[in-house]
């Protein structure tokens, strides 16, 4: 938020932007190929350099470090806007995230005796470092443009395409790391191939690393002074200026409609994020990700394998933003003054979550029961598919709301609320997908993930169901922030924050 603006424009932007765009692009990256390999590691044999857990310790762990995600931004927006400026947070928090993915990355030998310790140190530096990157790296791009700049929508709409390309290229490199590094070991008389975890972390590093010198060696150049002067500098005048008042009906209203949306919130997320947990699990372990012709031949050249590698389907997600999104933006335009109302594209998010676990359901179906049979890989499609749909009607509104709504002197605190929501639902999440069991057969694991499947699916729809039905008494707590046919505009920097 400097009154010295960087120079050069590049198709019609501040060159800044790309800078930030390749900057997010691979710490995404980064975040989103440990995140996939994650499970799997705390999963895998001791003996074959994982920590042997049981798939539901995991998961458990697995909700507890995503709802963290969430949490530690408050922090690093904190001391960003009071002590240290959003560049110097930015690469504190980037080096720390590099650190943590290289001791997640360190082999066993290295470390005999204290492999878990070493994680804890590595899982604690990501945690912390996400909080300090987190926040900062999107506020820079609003600070590229001056107010009422026309410019600014387009810009986050780039940005946001940099997340999910960053997002899709982790599944795909991940894979190749863990497979191409892997080797095969004899257990109980046969040759097994095991993926190199570590390798897989490497990689994940690696990116950071990249993020972090792009912004080094860039930054003076293409942002000139912004994001180096903390926020609260700049607005201190102003703060002093505002007086304290008690909140008016109106405002009591507004804050009721974010907090019963927030509870929604909840149950999407809850069951959104079992897609880096439980599905992956289920991918692994109950899919059959062979290929035959050419594509195999594909495959074989670049794993070694002729199989899907399991992390591919954690880039689907970010591929169907980036496809369709335009094209649900454009439906919006189009319907026109029929455009459905705030918590009314809340209870479709909802509902579309709900037919994504329908396809997780036919998945388990078409297994009839056997734990060694192998459901088809188009119903993992199918379901990523549907719950990236109603991210798209849910996502984009959330943050929004809340800019909409809450009273500017609490704007802060209220920001805080949702994203402890949350924070809530990825660690409900984990606790969900928990419910697999504590490392029995495969046959009551496949059980369990049937009654996980299909609970999420019933609590979805209930849960649309009976927000639909409260939609008119919500947009009437707004006080005219929306009508009742038609929702507030959204703001592209609110969606990246939330995505980012």
């Amino acid at each position: 938020m400097s009154s010295a603006q960087p120079q050069g424009t590049l198709f019609g932007h501040p060159k800044g932007l790309f800078l930030l765009f390749t900057t997010e692009l691979w710490e995404r990256f980064s975040y989103y190929a440990m995140r996939g390999i994650l499970v799997f590691y705390l999963t895998a044999e001791v003996s074959q350099s994982g920590l042997g857990w049981t798939a539901a310790d995991a998961l458990s762990l697995y909700g507890t470090f995503t709802a963290l995600v969430y949490l530690t931004p408050l922090l690093g927006g904190w001391v960003a806007d009071n002590y240290l400026g959003q560049r110097k947070t930015i690469m504190i928090g980037g080096a720390l995230m590099a650190i943590g993915q290289f001791l997640i990355a360190a082999p066993h030998s290295w470390v005999p005796g204290h492999e878990i310790t070493v994680f804890y140190l590595g899982l604690g530096s990501l945690i912390l470092g996400n909080g300090l990157f987190k926040p900062n790296i999107s506020t820079m791009v609003g600070d590229l443009y001056q107010e009422g700049d026309h410019r600014r929508d387009g810009a986050f709409t780039i940005f946001y395409m940099g997340i999910n390309v960053g997002a899709a290229l982790a599944g795909f490199v991940v894979a190749w790391a863990y497979t191409k590094f892997g080797y095969e070991m004899v257990v109980d008389g046969e040759t097994v191939f095991v993926e190199n975890w570590q390798a897989g972390f490497a990689a994940a590093g690696v990116g950071m690393v990249v993020s972090l010198i792009i912004q080094f060696l860039f930054a003076k150049k293409y942002l000139g002074d912004i994001g180096t002067i903390p926020a609260a500098k700049l607005s201190a005048a102003q703060s002093q200026t505002q007086s304290k008042e008690p909140l008016t009906k109106v405002e009591r209203d507004r804050i009721k409609t974010i907090m019963v949306l927030g509870l929604f919130t909840i149950i999407f997320w809850a069951g959104f994020e079992q897609a880096g947990g439980l599905m992956n699990l289920f991918t692994n372990e109950f899919t059959d990700r062979s290929t035959t012709g050419w594509f195999s031949d594909f495959l074989v050249w670049l794993t070694g394998y002729a199989e899907v590698p399991t992390t591919w389907f954690q880039s689907l997600n970010a591929m169907f933003i980036v496809i369709f999104a335009p094209v649900v933006a454009s439906i919006w335009v189009r319907l026109g003054k029929n455009e459905p109302n705030s918590p009314v594209k809340f209870a479709l998010g909802l509902v579309l979550l709900a037919i994504g676990y329908l396809f997780m359901i036919g998945a388990v179906l078409e297994m009839g029961g056997d734990a060694t049979a192998k459901s088809s890989m188009w119903w993992l499609v199918g379901a990523y598919f549907f719950h990236t749909m109603g991210e798209l009607c849910l996502s984009p509104i959330g943050l929004s709301m809340v800019t909409k709504l809450a009273p500017l002197r609490i704007m802060s605190l209220m920001m805080g609320a949702w994203f402890l929501f949350i924070a809530a639902a990825n660690k409900i999440g984990g606790i969900v997908g928990s419910f697999i069991g504590h490392g029995g057969a495969k046959e009551e694991q496949l059980a369990n993930a049937m009654g996980i499947f299909a609970g999420i699916a019933i609590t979805s729809v209930a849960a649309g169901v009976i927000l639909y039905f409260m939609a008119d008494k919500l947009v009437d707590w707004m006080h005219g922030a929306e009508d009742k046919g038609h929702h507030v505009e959204e703001s592209k920097e609110e969606l990246v924050q939330k995505q980012a």
